[in-house]
């Protein structure tokens, strides 16, 4: 195990990026030195080999300066193709336009590729028509694959990574806001608990006053009536905290109760035989409650269109002086098993954070039901 954590210790320091590449340009001229030395020693030309000596440290900065790095090493070898020492597609060329083609983005690429291999091809070209004996057939062809193949697998590289690095934002920011969701949900336990309890026994206490103290009723009410206030504001914020990110809040959509019969005929537009009851006088409504009634009416229809076969939709919506209801029914049968969605889930969280009570669940006479009824603030 040691050797295991050893092994992987040292792994880990030589894919930093400054050490890698430090250990690259070492080892490309580890031979390439060793190699010059022995035609010295041989008394042979050295033109190959200071060549491949001059190429190797711009890969130092592949990283930082892909596009200068390939300018320079393009540049030494156009020069030793086109006087016939050496020839296209050493392992420095391809490094390189690697390099060129995962450390650089947009059209600088394309266009730095593309001038590298005609000039690659051009000088391939150039120094076979000066070798005696027969002409060989595409040679340039040959320059331009060298260096276009190695600047492609570069970019595919580089778009895997940038997806690899997009996804695993958007996992933290799925994260984040579940977070988010959590915290919303145990503060409305906790807090809207809290703030029930003092506002009921402030009410209490105002109620068992003997007559003569209102002094003491006054501030009794007063106390009750900022508990009531703080419950509410709590509900709003929570609703913004629940909020995505990026899908704003339903305070820009405009939804709300104004808004079902339109809902209810876009449903029927749809194909879904659909009805809307509105019983008591219609008043305006918090807006955390206006929207969970839309959005509630919203998500039942949705199920019903999606989840059964041949329904028909009725919605009643109820205002009674200290409450709205609404009820969603269908007498549809389901065309699968019902699986588990975020859909009820949902409904139930906008209900809990309004201070309501939702059921759902299929009807004995067939079809599914969904109920809410959530209190309103009396003036």
């Amino acid at each position: 195990m040691r050797i295991v954590r050893r092994v992987k210790a040292a792994w880990r320091f030589f894919r930093r990026p400054r050490v890698f590449d430090i250990t690259l340009v070492i080892a490309l001229l580890l031979p390439g030195i060793i190699g010059g030395l022995a035609v010295l020693l041989q008394g042979a030309p050295m033109s190959f080999s200071l060549h491949y000596l001059l190429t190797v440290p711009p890969l130092l900065m592949r990283r930082n300066r892909p596009v200068l790095t390939a300018a320079l090493i393009t540049a030494l070898d156009v020069v030793a193709v086109s006087a016939d020492i050496v020839s296209p597609g050493s392992p420095v060329t391809m490094i390189a336009a690697y390099s060129l083609g995962r450390y650089t983005s947009g059209r600088r690429v394309w266009i730095a590729a593309g001038l590298i291999s005609l000039l690659y091809a051009t000088a391939n070209e150039l120094a076979t028509r000066f070798q005696p004996g027969p002409q060989p057939q595409g040679a340039w062809l040959t320059g331009l694959t060298l260096t276009a193949i190695p600047v492609v697998l570069g970019q595919f590289n580089r778009v895997r990574a940038e997806l690899r690095e997009r996804g695993k934002r958007e996992a933290a920011e799925s994260a984040v806001r579940a977070e988010r969701r959590r915290i919303a949900r145990e503060l409305h336990d906790v807090v809207s608990h809290h703030l029930s309890v003092i506002n009921a026994l402030v009410g209490g206490a105002r109620a068992t006053l003997a007559p003569g103290q209102e002094v003491t009723r006054e501030a009794l009410s007063g106390a009750e009536q900022s508990a009531r206030q703080a419950l509410s504001e709590m509900r709003e914020l929570l609703d913004v905290l629940r909020a995505d990110d990026g899908g704003g809040s339903d305070a820009a959509t405009g939804v709300g109760a104004s808004r079902l019969p339109a809902l209810v005929e876009e449903v029927r537009s749809a194909g879904l035989p659909a009805s809307l009851v509105v019983t008591g006088e219609p008043v305006p409504l918090p807006t955390t409650v206006d929207h969970a009634v839309y959005r509630i009416v919203q998500e039942a229809l949705t199920n019903t269109r999606k989840h059964a076969e041949g329904a028909r939709a009725s919605v009643r919506l109820v205002y009674d002086p200290g409450a709205i209801e609404v009820e969603v029914l269908d007498d549809g049968a389901p065309k699968h098993p019902a699986t588990a969605g975020f859909g009820l889930g949902g409904m139930a969280e906008r209900v809990a954070l309004c201070g309501g009570q939702l059921w759902t669940g299929p009807r004995l006479e067939g079809g599914f039901r969904v109920h809410a009824r959530i209190p309103l603030e009396k003036t």
